[in-house]
């Protein structure tokens, strides 16, 4: 609510239009409700380095590695006073892979965290997540998800001002408004569902397809600081990933997203490209570019080293938004490590299923 507030109020001060800043607290309050009902969550452009947050079923799904760990971060709209921030840490792990002959379990837990706007509406997220996957024959695989999470919203009343405190020249704090009485609490808290499905076919060691779907907030939880019955819509999610190696050098990984969420929708497409720079695999120079339709190219770069992976990407904005507030992109960086237990249980050459790799 508060970053659509800051945008408001940043056109008002732009354009200089007086009927604008008559309208009281009736813009506001559409704009809030707006906001709730056509929305999207919060996301990362880079949906692929945010594995437990794009599909539970993801949850252990390493196909070279035991266990991995991740961290997010997103900067979006830094000319808006106070931009969007949102940050994510995750961690996940195989289990029984030396006691079931054709499958494992994931378990594995993540944590986000958006801070956004004048008023500090920050929400916080903690869920743990857990998976099974199954080996259908020598060349697929099917997995399957949930989590249950904790959520929790809060915003500062005291640093948020509103239409009706406008005195003819700028926004007056000291002044009264009827928005105070309408909030009935200022934080509020809700468990949150996920559940999601994956398939993975990999008939050589040069060609992988994966495609998954989840389902978000299964049971519409109550989201709001007035008195009434907002709920979260349910958002669904599908994508598909493939990875093909073309040489010893050289590996391409086109990819798709797609997200629905009462009536609002999100389609990113693209692929980045991995260069073997040392021979056998230990670093590698990664880069390409994604389009959100209707919204953003998505240029980006990174390096691997080893298990380390360091990722940079840019939302360069081409909608309408664009023209209206300069340098209004965002910026994600990724750092995800992956790891093999050292008690010998499961080794590299063991793996269950393939993918292409140097």
């Amino acid at each position: 609510m508060n970053t659509m507030i800051d945008i408001f109020r940043w056109w008002v001060k732009r354009r200089g239009w007086p009927w604008v800043r008559q309208m009281g607290s009736v813009v506001i309050v559409l704009l809030f409700f707006l906001g709730s009902a056509g929305a999207q969550d919060l996301h990362f452009s880079q949906y692929f380095s945010a594995p437990l947050l794009t599909n539970p079923a993801n949850t252990g799904f390493i196909p070279d590695a035991n266990y991995r760990l991740g961290v997010d971060y997103r900067d979006q709209w830094t000319t808006i006073p106070v931009p969007y921030r949102t940050m994510s840490a995750f961690g996940d792990a195989q289990l029984l892979r030396n006691r079931l002959t054709y499958g494992w379990v994931g378990l594995g837990g993540v944590v986000l965290q958006d801070v956004a706007g004048s008023g500090d509406l920050t929400s916080t997220k903690v869920y743990g997540s857990i998976a099974y996957h199954q080996l259908l024959g020598l060349g697929s695989l099917l997995s399957a998800g949930f989590n249950v999470g904790y959520a929790r919203k809060s915003i500062n009343l005291s640093k948020l001002t509103f239409d009706d405190q406008w005195n003819g020249k700028f926004f007056d704090a000291s002044l009264p408004s009827n928005e105070y009485s309408a909030i009935s609490q200022t934080s509020i808290s809700y468990v949150d569902l996920q559940a999601g499905l994956n398939y993975a076919y990999f008939p050589n060691d040069h060609v992988y397809l994966n495609l998954g779907f989840s389902a978000q907030h299964l049971n519409t939880p109550r989201e709001t600081f007035y008195s009434g019955d907002n709920r979260i819509p349910r958002r669904y999610i599908g994508f598909i990933n493939a990875s093909i190696q073309l040489s010893d050098m050289l590996i391409v990984n086109p990819n798709g997203y797609y997200s629905l969420q009462s009536g609002a929708h999100e389609i990113v497409a693209g692929g980045y490209l991995q260069v073997n720079l040392s021979g056998n695999g230990a670093q590698q120079l990664l880069g390409g570019i994604y389009y959100r339709f209707q919204d953003a190219f998505i240029p980006m770069v990174g390096y691997q080293l080893n298990n380390l992976r360091l990722m940079f990407s840019y939302d360069a904005t081409v909608s309408s938004l664009g023209p209206n507030i300069q340098h209004n992109g965002a910026y994600e960086v990724s750092l995800i490590y992956q790891g093999l237990y050292q008690n010998g249980t499961y080794r590299r050459e063991e793996k269950k299923f393939r993918c292409p790799s140097f």
